[in-house]
């Protein structure tokens, strides 16, 4: 699948498959840059060379997240199968992943960078699963941060839906690295570490090191989505939460 909303760069020999997000100032991970993500994966990511993926992003903000559109009631089923392929396919190539993130990363767009094996973050980025806002969850969330940050804090920003800056994503194991120019960050980084590295033994390593969180991932998301698409879109409130933003006005929640 080829999209203009998403740059996809061999670099290094092939040895680094670049993939920037290219539909500022938002990036909405809408389901034309999902595929072309995942037709990028299925088209080099089997690549003998291959040590890294890398994901950035054009603009101010790496993503608003998610496509709200999408969300709603009679588009979220196909929405919910075709985001969660996408870590299925990171999953299965099991190449380490790194992440280069300035300004906003909001609800889907953190899912996707939390899942990176190494994310490096300027000082300005902010972290956030603001879908409770909009009266819905964020379903990898809720599996992948409870592995990657601990429960506490991963049922705060799920919960909460609020903001954390870079120092305090560093602090809580999510950050690898805050810089003024995380790109150059994340190149040294990969440069150092993972070039001079085996590429099929760093496929078994990443592979091994998320053995928990695949195994989580395949037991825990079918019944989350199970439960976002035929419980929680039956609720008036999660209807509102979409709606109410969809048509820009404040939401009328009943709690039902």
């Amino acid at each position: 699948m080829t999209t203009d909303k998403l740059r996809v760069e061999l670099r290094q020999d092939g040895q680094v498959l670049a993939l920037t997000l290219n539909a500022p100032k938002a990036n909405i991970l809408d389901a034309e840059m999902m595929g072309g993500i995942v037709a990028a994966l299925d088209e080099h990511g089997s690549s003998p060379k291959l040590k890294a993926i890398v994901f950035d992003a054009e603009g101010k903000h790496f993503s608003f997240g998610a496509s709200v559109p999408e969300h709603t009631k009679e588009r979220c089923g196909d929405m919910l199968a075709a985001f969660h392929g996408m870590f299925r396919k990171l999953l299965e190539v099991s190449v380490p992943t790194c992440a280069v993130v300035r300004g906003q990363c909001l609800g889907g767009a953190t899912e996707l960078v939390s899942y990176c094996s190494f994310i490096f973050a300027s000082p300005s980025a902010m972290f956030g699963q603001p879908e409770i806002k909009l009266a819905v969850l964020a379903p990898v969330a809720s599996v992948l941060l409870p592995w990657r940050i601990g429960g506490g804090r991963a049922v705060d920003l799920c919960v909460t839906g609020r903001s954390i800056s870079a120092e305090r994503g560093a602090q809580w194991g999510l950050v690898h690295e805050v810089a003024e120019d995380p790109a150059a960050a994340c190149g040294a980084f990969v440069d150092a570490e993972l070039l001079p590295k085996s590429a099929s033994s760093l496929r078994y390593a990443e592979r091994a090191a998320r053995f928990d969180l695949a195994q989580r991932f395949e037991a825990q998301i079918p019944a989350i989505e199970k439960m976002y698409v035929g419980e929680l879109m039956e609720t008036h409130d999660a209807n509102e939460g979409i709606g109410s933003f969809l048509d820009k006005r404040a939401p009328s929640f009943k709690g039902e």
